[in-house]
C-alpha cells in the first residue's frame, strides 16, 4: 500500500514538473514573439492600464480566443486519453484561425512545441506532424503523459494570461508590480473557469470578442510593431 501511495505521489510530481517545463517561458516555442493582437489593442488605446488590461484578458477568457483555445485543448486531451483520432481536430483547429497572424501564431508555436516535446518521447508526437494548433499540441501531449485534464488546462490558461501580461509590460502599459497583481488576480478566475470549460465540446466553439478579432487582423498591416501577432 505504501509503495502504491509513493508511486502515485511520484507520478503526480512528474506531471507537475513536466507542466512546468512545457509551459515555462524558457520552453522553445517562441511565445515571447506574439501578442495575440494585444499590441494593436494597446496602440488603439483599448488597453491603457492594469484595469483595462484585466478587462481585455477577461474578455478573451470568457468569450474570445482563450475560451476557444481551452475547448480545443480539452478535446485534444480527451481524444488522446481515449485513444481517439486527433487528425480531424488538428485540421479544425488550424482552419479556425481568423487571420493570417492568428494562423502563424498558433501553428508556429504548435510545431515548435511538438519538436521540443520530443525530449519526452511518445507516439502521440507522430500524430501531431504538420501544421498543428498550439492548444491542441499541448493538450494531446499532456494527456499522453498522464497529466490530469483540469490540472493541464489550468496551467495552460495561466501561462497564456502570463504571456499577455508580459506583452503589456514590454510595451510599457503596466509595470511589473501591476503585472504580478494581475496574474495573482486571475488565479482564482482560472480555477473557477476550468470545471465549466472541461464540460464544453466542439459545438461550443465561437467568439463574441469582435473587437479582439478585428484588432488581430489589423495588426497585420500596423505601421510599426514589436510583436508578430
Amino acid at each position: 500500500m505504501a509503495d502504491a501511495v509513493a508511486s502515485g505521489r511520484l507520478g503526480d510530481q512528474r506531471a507537475l514538473l513536466r507542466l512546468m517545463a512545457w509551459l515555462s517561458p524558457a520552453f522553445p516555442v517562441g511565445g515571447f514573439a506574439y501578442s495575440g493582437g494585444l499590441e494593436s489593442a494597446i496602440v488603439d488605446r483599448h488597453v491603457r492600464d492594469a484595469s483595462s488590461l484585466g478587462s481585455w484578458i477577461g474578455l478573451l477568457l470568457d468569450h474570445g480566443g482563450l475560451r476557444n483555445d481551452a475547448i480545443l485543448f480539452v478535446d485534444a486531451h480527451r481524444r488522446q486519453r481515449e485513444e481517439g483520432d486527433l487528425g480531424e481536430l488538428v485540421e479544425l483547429a488550424v482552419a479556425l484561425a481568423g487571420s493570417a497572424e492568428r494562423h502563424a501564431d498558433i501553428t508556429r508555436q504548435g510545431e515548435a512545441f511538438v519538436t521540443a516535446a520530443a525530449g519526452w518521447p511518445h507516439s502521440v508526437l507522430d500524430m501531431l506532424s504538420g501544421p498543428v494548433a498550439y492548444s491542441v499540441a499541448v493538450g494531446a501531449v499532456a494527456a499522453a503523459h498522464g497529466v490530469a485534464p483540469g490540472d493541464a488546462l489550468a496551467a495552460f490558461l495561466h501561462a497564456q494570461v502570463s504571456m499577455l501580461v508580459s506583452v503589456a509590460i514590454r510595451l510599457g502599459v503596466i509595470g511589473q508590480s501591476h503585472g504580478v497583481g494581475l496574474i495573482a488576480a486571475f488565479e482564482e478566475r482560472i480555477l473557477l473557469a476550468v470545471p465549466s470549460l472541461e464540460r464544453l465540446g466542439l459545438d461550443d466553439l465561437g467568439s463574441a470578442a469582435i473587437a479582439a478579432e478585428t484588432l488581430s487582423m489589423r495588426h497585420e498591416t500596423q505601421y510599426s510593431r514589436l510583436f508578430q501577432s
